[in-house]
């Protein structure tokens, strides 16, 4: 049995504000609740992908599973202990053993820093290494995304979107950390590069013993790459499953909908995927998430209990098959 190493439950994320601006008489505070009560584990070796539309509250919940932002409730271990209330020290600890490749290259990556200087930062952060102990650390890392050894003296505009992408990669493997979460790591990139670099990715995790959490809005990403998946809406989990088991029996209406708007090119694809579900209705507001199930308004297969009865728990319908839904 491989052993868990990164678990949250009941874990929440809320972003507080005023609704008609902060300076106007009539506004009213708001809670925003981006992660609302998300339970996960993430074994190690494992690719956990967390997967549904914009605003869902993917990113938000990779970004609190990672201490970038604290959570509101819950609690988080990581590596055989409790993170929830970590302070600065502490971050920097487990920092060395948790990094995050973010979605947008470009802006990830210090436009006025030579290549050799952004991968080598976490070196001088966490080691005191000397200068030519860094440069051998940085051509290893180069080596190991495939990039050339001469990038080093160049600046991140000179790269392509791809070239960045791998850099951000080296840098978040500087530290050998055991888990690596994704934040959407091929979406702002061309359909070509998106191969190479998910190549890339799935080369490292099987030659250095990599766990990645992987943030999506696609659900083909996810079939291809993860090995389970997690179908975020509102910020809640709708259903939770091994990749293989989502695809070959979707139970949540929501997940239905969006397997039914994949892509296909083969026959055997298209016997995979749902016949085509056009969601209609108003998205609820996370300000002010509904009581009953959050999918409700837009449900192609409601029931009268359903209006009745108040957000169902997430519930095991099968062998590590979880689905919040009345059935």
């Amino acid at each position: 049995m491989r052993e868990v190493i990164l678990k949250a439950t009941n874990l929440c994320k809320y972003f507080y504000g005023r609704q008609g601006g902060f300076y106007s008489l009539a506004s009213k505070k708001t809670t925003i609740k981006a992660v609302d009560g998300v339970d996960i584990e993430v074994k190690q070796g494992q690719i956990v992908g967390i997967i549904g539309e914009s605003g869902c509250g993917k990113t938000t919940l990779g970004y609190t599973l990672a201490r970038i932002y604290s959570p509101t409730a819950g609690e988080i271990w990581f590596d055989g202990e409790g993170i929830t209330n970590f302070e600065k020290a502490d971050l920097k600890r487990i920092r060395r053993k948790m990094q995050m490749v973010f979605q947008d290259p470009g802006s990830a990556l210090n436009p006025r820093q030579k290549i050799e200087s952004i991968i080598a930062l976490p070196l001088k952060i966490h080691f005191n290494l000397s200068r030519a102990e860094l440069k051998k650390r940085v051509i290893e890392l180069l080596d190991l995304v495939h990039l050339p050894r001469d990038m080093t003296v160049r600046n991140p505009p000179a790269l392509s979107g791809g070239e960045k992408q791998r850099v951000g990669i080296a840098r978040a493997l500087a530290l050998n950390p055991k888990l690596v979460i994704l934040d959407e790591p091929t979406s702002a990139l061309d359909v070509s590069v998106q191969a190479k670099i998910l190549h890339l990715l799935k080369e490292l995790q099987q030659n250095i013993q990599l766990t990645y959490l992987l943030v999506t809005h696609n659900l083909s990403l996810g079939k291809n790459f993860a090995d389970q998946i997690i179908v975020m809406y509102l910020g809640r989990v709708m259903e939770r499953a091994e990749t293989e088991t989502i695809f070959r029996n979707p139970l949540h209406p929501y997940t239905k909908a969006l397997l039914s708007a994949i892509p296909v090119i083969t026959k055997e694809e298209e016997g995979l995927i749902p016949e085509e579900i056009i969601l209609e209705g108003e998205l609820p507001s996370p300000a002010n998430p509904p009581k009953t199930c959050p999918f409700l308004s837009r449900c192609q297969e409601k029931r009268g209990i359903c209006e009745k009865s108040a957000c169902p728990d997430l519930i095991e319908v099968e062998q590590n098959h979880f689905v919040r839904c009345l059935m």
